[in-house]
C-alpha cells in the first residue's frame, strides 16, 4: 500500500512538472522596441501585438544621441532600436548588434534593390535592415513669401530676412552649405569646408535663428515663411485644408541624406520576437499603411501596390541626395566650424 501511495505521489510530481513546463512554454513572449517619437503607426503596433501574442513595450526618443547615450550608460533589455545610418557604423565598431540572419527575414526581399545599392554605412545590410529614407528640405509658404527657386539660395534672398530658419542641427546645415558649393556632405577638405561656413554666415545673416525644435509649429502659425525642416514635422502642424499653401521641396543641389534601420542588439533578450517585428513590418501591407502615415517615400518595392496617398516627396528627388557618414575622427573639423558660427564667424 506504501509502495502504491509513492508510485501514486511520483506520477503526480511528473504531471505537476509538465504542467509547470507546459506553462513556461505558453508564457506571452515581451518584446522591446526603442525608436523615434511619432515614427510608427500606434494601430501597426497594436496589430502586431494581437497578430503574434506578444507584449510589445514601445519607448521613444528624440534624437541617435540621446538612444546611444542612454544604451552607453546601461540601459538593458531593449531587443530593437532605430539608429541612422552614421550610428549603425558607430554602433557595429562599438560591438552593441548582432548580425542580421536575412533567412529569418523572408520580406527583406521586398526591399528596393536600388535601395539596398546606395548604402554605404552597412554594406550588405550584415547589422541593418532599412526602414525609412528621407532628408531635410525646404517648406515655402507661398501665401506669404511667393515662389522661390527650389535650391538652397533661398536663403540668400534680403527681401525674406527675420522671416526664414536653418535647422540647429551641424551636419544638416553644413551639409547643404556643402552641397549647395558641389560638395561632399562628408568632405573632410579644410577649404572647402572654409567655403562651406563663408556661405552658412551669409545665410545667417537673413534667418531669424538655427531652429530644430519649433521651426513646425512657427511655420504653421505664420510667423516663418521659408523654414528647413522635415516634411513629416511641417505638415503634422499645418491645416491640412490649406495643405496647398506650402511648397515643400529638396533643394535641386542635393542634400544630407538619412537611413533609419531596424537593428537588433546584441543583448537582446528575445531575438525571436524581434525577427518577427521586423518581418512583419516590411509585409507589404503594413509597410504601406507606415508609409501613407509618415509620408515618406516608400522603400519597399512590393508596397507600393498598397500606398494610398502621395508621399511628401519621391525616391526619384533624393538622387543627388547623399548619405552623412560616421566622420570618426574628423567630426572635430565641424564642430570647430559649427561653433565659430553660432558665435559669429
Amino acid at each position: 500500500m506504501k509502495k502504491t501511495a509513492r508510485r501514486i505521489a511520483t506520477v503526480l510530481v511528473a504531471l505537476l512538472c509538465a504542467l509547470l513546463c507546459l506553462c513556461g512554454t505558453a508564457r506571452r513572449q515581451k518584446l522591446y522596441v526603442y525608436n523615434w517619437t511619432y515614427y510608427m503607426p500606434p494601430d501597426v503596433l497594436d496589430d502586431f501585438r494581437k497578430k503574434f501574442n506578444i507584449d510589445l513595450v514601445y519607448d521613444v526618443y528624440p534624437s541617435n544621441e540621446d538612444m546611444f547615450a542612454k544604451l552607453k550608460s546601461g540601459a538593458r533589455g531593449y531587443d530593437i532600436v532605430v539608429p541612422s545610418g552614421d550610428f549603425v557604423s558607430i554602433m557595429i565598431h562599438e560591438g552593441m548588434l548582432a548580425p542580421i540572419d536575412k533567412s529569418r527575414l523572408p520580406n527583406f526581399a521586398n526591399i528596393d534593390t536600388a535601395v539596398l545599392r546606395r548604402i554605404t554605412f552597412d554594406q550588405g545590410n550584415q547589422f541593418s535592415v532599412p526602414y525609412m529614407m528621407g532628408a531635410s528640405g525646404i517648406a515655402v509658404n507661398k501665401k506669404l513669401a511667393g515662389s522661390c527657386d527650389r535650391s538652397w539660395s533661398v536663403f540668400n534672398r534680403t527681401d525674406l530676412a527675420d522671416r526664414m530658419t536653418m535647422l540647429d542641427d551641424m551636419r544638416e546645415v553644413i551639409g547643404a552649405a556643402l552641397k549647395y558649393l558641389g560638395y561632399s556632405v562628408n568632405t573632410t577638405d579644410t577649404a572647402e569646408l572654409a567655403k562651406a561656413k563663408a556661405v552658412i554666415l551669409g545665410w545667417k545673416k537673413n534667418i531669424v535663428k538655427f531652429d530644430a525644435e519649433s521651426f513646425a509649429k512657427g511655420f504653421a502659425s505664420g510667423e516663418f515663411w521659408v523654414v528647413q525642416g522635415y516634411a513629416e514635422n511641417v505638415f503634422r502642424e499645418y491645416d491640412s485644408a490649406r495643405r496647398d499653401e506650402v511648397d515643400f521641396f529638396i533643394p535641386r543641389e542635393g542634400g544630407p541624406m538619412y537611413m533609419d534601420n531596424l537593428v537588433i542588439l546584441k543583448n537582446a533578450p528575445d531575438k525571436d520576437a524581434a525577427y518577427a517585428f521586423i518581418n512583419y513590418i516590411h509585409s507589404p501591407e503594413v509597410f504601406a499603411r507606415i508609409v501613407d502615415y509618415l509620408g515618406y517615400p516608400c522603400i519597399n518595392a512590393a508596397a507600393r501596390a498598397y500606398i494610398k496617398r502621395k508621399p511628401n516627396y519621391d525616391l526619384s528627388d533624393l538622387k543627388k541626395c547623399e548619405f552623412k557618414d560616421d566622420l570618426g575622427v574628423n567630426l572635430e573639423l565641424y564642430n570647430k566650424i559649427w561653433e565659430e558660427i553660432r558665435m559669429g564667424g
